[in-house]
This record gives C-alpha cells, structure tokens and sequence, in this order.
C-alpha cells in the first residue's frame, strides 16, 4: 500500500556536484512540490532542534562552533574520513528528516511531490517513491561544480565525490536518468519529456492563477513566468533592470535554475518582475523591478501578495525580501504589507539566518515577515 496515497511521488537523487537542485527546480517550475531533504537534515542539526544533543553526544563539543552551533564543515571532514562515524550520524538524523518529510507531503496541496535527496537509495524514502530519477554528470564536471561554483578546496572535493557509492548503482535503479552535462535548455528539454512521459496526466495542478485587477493604466495581471518565457523576461531585466549591462537569453534560462519569476503585465505589457525561490521553508525575493511609470503602492503590492500566496502553498515559514534602494524607501507601503525591516542576526532561526546571509547582496534592503508560526523540526 503506497504511504502517501493521493500523491505521485518521485525520488530525486545523484551524486554530490551533479545537479540535482536544478532538476528538483525545474519539476517544480512544471507543477510539482520540492522537497530538499537534505537542507532539512541541515535543519535538524540546528542548536535546539532534535538532532543537536544526540550529535554533540556522539562526537563531542569539537564538533561546535564558536556559537555553539554544529559546524557541519567539521562534522562533515569528521564522517566522511570513516564510514562508522557517517553511518552513526545517519542513524541520528535519516529517522527525524523520513519524519519531516511525511509531515510535509502529507500537508502538500500539490498532487506530485519531489523528493531530493543524496540518501535517497540509502534510506526509507525510496520505498514510498513511485518513480526514482537519477541525475547523472561526470567526475570533472562534478569537480568543477565542487571547487569553482561551491569554493571547496580540491583535495576536499576529491574526497567527498571518492566517499560515494558508484554513480553506476544509482543508474541501476533509476525509472529517469537526466544527463546534467553542457546547457541548462538540453536538461530542460530531458526534465520535460521525462515529466510527459512518466508523470500521470492531469496529476500536477499548479495553483490557481490571479484574478486580473483594473487600475488606472489598465488592466494588471501577474503571471507565473515558466523557461518558455525567457525572452520576455530578459527584455524586462534590459529595459528595467539598470545594471548598464545587456542581459542575454542563456543567462535568464540559466537563472531557472536557481529561481521562479513572476511578471507584472499591464493590459499585457511586461511592466514588472519579481525574481524568488523558495529553499528550506523560507521564500527569498531575490529580485524586483518595477516600471517607473508604476507607483510602487498601487502596484508593488499586487506582486508581493501573489508571491506570497505561492509561499503559503509551498508551505514556507516567512518571506524575506531584498528590496533596492528604489523601493526600500517607502516604509509605510512595507508595514501596510506586514514587513519589518531586519538584518540577518536578528532572525531568530538559523536556517533563515543562512537563508538571509546568502542571498542578501550590497544595495539592498531586507524585509522580513512571518507567515506562519507553527514549524518543521521544531524542538522536541
């Protein structure tokens, strides 16, 4: 009997470095809800959260930093040096993120799930998947991704793709293989076919679109932007954006890989975008652009509520903004909107501190909201 009956659930997994993330984005740019079960582990390590004390027990203070966090650098050098030690690590964290992740599918509104993880084949998960994807690239591309994408230093990179089981055993029960190895277009073009040819039609339901709003430039409708609309995006970024610099198409695909778009139409002119992703339970607004011929308090808010209507069906914990100069300016129309100005250590969660320090960038401003109060991994 499957566990999660009223959904189609596929196992998402591969070695380190080969791409599994962007894959896992652009199922979720067709429909499906993402899971990253290994950010959640992440999360179950975090001071408070149920793995911390079982894990400092384990392996000792050493493995603390100076915050009295878990250094996962230090743990990770630590295991991956001895299988005994990763296999006792596992045995902490596998059972809190299995229940994690059952919790979250089973709250999902979205009919086909996807589940990345690196242990997928290792652990519970892939029993309950209804197909198993495997994304695949060779040893000097996982390499460079490693050492000139994630800054790892060679010799640690060498030692954490050699620790991994053969790319082959993964290939030898995989329903999908998509071959991760030049464009980000060519593993579209393999995500999609496989999603058509694998995924039960009618299955993936994406929410509902927004209803059309009639301001005094006409009428205002916000669309989720899919690859298909890379163009139209691009000239948003060219025309709007103000970085002095010609955006090209294969940079805007590229971006797919690491983030949704949502584009402001008026009387179906591009006028606006906004550029998010949603990572760990947090939702991230990475990027805004806004027509100057738009007051920002009449039209801002109409990308921002869609936005968030998305983070709620996605489940997410808060959202944070990261407005420019331009926009961060109009105080009253973010607390109208529920916002607080913060920086990252003021977040009192470690996954959103992280979330905030990584994609904050100079010139911008962060606003923070909480969108819900109940948590995943929460104390036990």
């Amino acid at each position: 009997m499957k566990k999660w009956a009223d959904k189609f659930v596929i196992g998402l997994t591969g070695n380190i470095g080969t791409g599994k993330s962007v894959v896992r984005r652009m199922l979720e740019h067709l429909g499906a809800y993402g899971i990253d079960a290994d950010a959640l582990s992440h999360r179950a390590m975090a001071k408070g959260a149920p793995a911390y004390e079982p894990i400092v027990e384990a392996f000792g203070r050493y493995v603390l930093d100076k915050d009295g966090e878990i250094d996962r650098a230090k743990i990770a050098r630590l295991v991956f040096a001895d299988t005994d030690a990763l296999a006792q690590l596992e045995g902490i964290i596998h059972p809190l993120v299995e229940q994690a992740v059952d919790l979250i599918v089973k709250r999902s509104t979205q009919k086909v799930v996807v589940i990345e993880a690196i242990k997928l084949l290792e652990s519970k998960l892939a029993d309950y998947c209804d197909n198993i994807w495997v994304v695949y690239s060779p040893p000097e591309i996982q390499l460079h991704r490693l050492t000139n994408l994630r800054g790892m230093h060679e010799k640690d990179a060498r030692q954490r793709i050699s620790s991994q089981i053969p790319q082959e055993n993964r290939l030898a029960r995989a329903s999908v293989v998509i071959k991760n190895v030049s464009t980000f277009e060519d593993t579209w073009r393999q995500v999609t076919t496989a999603w058509q040819r694998h995924v039960p039609v009618g299955e993936a339901v994406n929410i509902p679109a927004s209803q059309p709003v009639r301001l005094s430039l006409g009428e205002v409708n916000v669309v989720r932007a899919n690859p298909r609309q890379a163009d139209e995006i691009k000239d948003v970024f060219n025309n709007l954006g103000g970085t002095g610099r010609e955006s090209t198409r294969e940079e805007i695909m590229a971006a797919f890989g690491e983030k949704a778009f949502m584009l402001l139409q008026v009387e179906k002119t591009p006028m606006g975008l906004l550029g998010w992703q949603v990572e760990n339970l947090v939702s991230r607004t990475i990027d805004i652009l806004l027509d100057p011929a738009l007051p920002p308090a009449q039209y801002l808010p109409i990308m921002i509520r869609e936005m968030e209507r998305a983070a709620n069906n996605l489940q997410c914990e808060i959202s944070l903004i990261f407005a420019p100069q331009n926009l961060a300016m109009h105080d009253a129309l973010w607390n109208s909107l529920g916002y607080e100005l913060r920086t990252p250590d003021q977040l009192n969660s470690r996954a959103w501190q992280e979330a905030a320090q990584e994609s904050q960038s100079t010139n911008t401003k962060m606003f923070f909201k909480q969108l819900r109060l109940d948590r995943i991994l929460r104390p036990i």
